[in-house]
């Protein structure tokens, strides 16, 4: 809007932002976020909160929005700015929709995860009932400011987490990026993600997969913003896992349990005769060499049961099933029968 930055840059006006960041993050980065704001004569406020699935609570996005109210913000032109993981961006972006009915928000992902997934889309939530984001809306950010070098200080475990992400993409709609998994999981969680004109094996890897898996999601997201079509293939990875998630929190991380769901779902796959034994070994031994679990003991045959069920509630009576139909295609079913659900589940185990 010109008149906006004609507004924010005239200097009649001295800038102001509340930013969120994740407590970690904080320890990390906040010096440089707080060097950039006094840089440009920005009149700033930093809130660091712990933002974990534990956390990612109403209480939480309460605390925020009593400090956004006592800083006083112009909900037109001072959007809140959230920098984190993917349960800071969620929670960020509920507290920005309910603050007078809609202020608007920007997106810094901090993780691989939140890079490819929260970044994207219109999505936000918090957790309730302990029930994973049962709370939430659609207010999509006005900007997602992507960063890699943020990628280099997480851990190497949350970099598998965020692979988990990127792999169900690639085996819903993009044989090339699974083949670029195949390929360069291993060199990508070494280099973190990081880009190195040097090594001319490995091209720039790391920015054709991000790039990839950030184009197919919003592919598949963009037409269906509201998710006024229940029939998703990002769904995929997301039957069983919200519930395995919660059940068994913290032991494993979103992309971990997303795993686990799609591992179990290849077996499904396999079962019903829509992929090959050599497409569902491919399968596994990527997930494996992306240091991915491939099975956890807290997802058994009550709890995928009951799992399924949660889903036909929310989804129109139908399971709504993606599954792969060959490397980097799928389609969604819903003629799946418990027995072969339960067959697939037997061979997973026995595997």
């Amino acid at each position: 809007d010109p008149q906006q930055l004609e507004l924010a840059t005239s200097g009649k006006r001295k800038l102001r932002r509340f930013i969120v960041i994740d407590e970690i993050v904080d320890k990390l980065y906040g010096s440089k976020v707080r060097e950039y704001f006094e840089e440009n004569n920005v009149q700033y406020k930093i809130l660091a909160l712990p933002t974990t699935e534990e956390t990612k609570s109403m209480d939480l996005v309460l605390n925020i929005l009593q400090e956004v109210q006592n800083f006083s913000i112009d909900r037109r032109t001072e959007p809140i700015i959230a920098i984190g993981g993917g349960v800071c961006l969620d929670i960020v972006g509920l507290a920005a929709s309910l603050y007078r009915r809609r202020t608007p928000y920007i997106r810094v992902p901090t993780t691989l995860l939140s890079y490819v997934d929260a970044s994207v889309g219109a999505k936000n939530g918090v957790n309730f009932l302990q029930c994973k984001n049962k709370l939430g809306g659609y207010t999509p950010p006005v900007a997602s400011f992507l960063d890699r070098s943020f990628i280099q200080s997480i851990p190497r475990r949350h970099i598998s987490n965020g692979l988990g992400e990127i792999l169900k993409m690639a085996l819903m709609k993009h044989k090339g990026l699974f083949d670029l998994l195949k390929s360069h999981g291993k060199y990508l969680l070494d280099t973190k993600f990081q880009s190195y004109s040097s090594s001319a094996d490995h091209w720039d890897a790391a920015l054709q997969t991000t790039r990839i898996a950030i184009e197919t999601m919003l592919e598949e997201l963009a037409p269906n913003l509201w998710e006024d079509d229940l029939d998703r293939l990002v769904d995929f990875g997301h039957l069983i896992s919200p519930e395995l998630e919660m059940r068994v929190l913290p032991s494993l991380m979103h992309g971990e349990a997303v795993n686990i769901d799609m591992a179990f779902m290849t077996y499904v796959a396999h079962t019903r005769g829509l992929i090959t034994t050599e497409e569902k070994e491919q399968i596994i031994q990527c997930m494996r060499g992306l240091e991915l679990p491939v099975w956890h003991s807290g997802c058994s045959w009550p709890l995928i049961k009951r799992a399924l069920m949660e889903r036909l509630k929310h989804s129109g009576g139908q399971p709504r099933m993606p599954l792969p139909t060959g490397l980097g295609v799928a389609e969604i079913f819903n003629d799946t029968s418990e027995e072969t659900l339960e067959r697939a589940y037997k061979l997973w185990v026995r595997d």
